[in-house]
């Protein structure tokens, strides 16, 4: 997860692959990267540009076993955020460790 939360469809349209993976006991993890850390902010008001609440969906992950969430520390830092501006528990990694991360996955997406 790469991009800020309600610029279009697309973070609407990946949730809802992820959830349907995740229907069919696939195991998922989520990686946010950049200005993907602004998905799991706090205190979003979406409502105020009549937007869809996409963390309430972040918020039932654990519904479907969607317990691993990382954090690249450095995109929180460069965003002057921390780990508690966080409205879900994350697991953290730095920028040097991702690929080798991402390799202990099957698919990447």
């Amino acid at each position: 997860m790469r991009h800020a939360p309600h610029q279009g469809t697309a973070l609407q349209e990946r949730l809802d692959v992820i959830l349907t993976t995740a229907a069919f006991d696939q195991a998922v993890s989520l990686l946010f990267l950049d200005d993907g850390v602004f998905q799991l902010k706090k205190h979003q008001q979406p409502e105020m540009f009549e937007l869809k609440d996409t963390l309430a969906i972040f918020r039932v992950l654990e519904l479907y076993d969607i317990n691993d969430l990382y954090v690249e520390i450095e995109s929180l830092d460069e965003r002057g955020l921390q780990t508690t501006d966080l409205a879900l528990p994350v697991k953290t990694v730095l920028r040097n460790q991702v690929a080798h991360l991402t390799r202990q996955f099957e698919r990447v997406c």
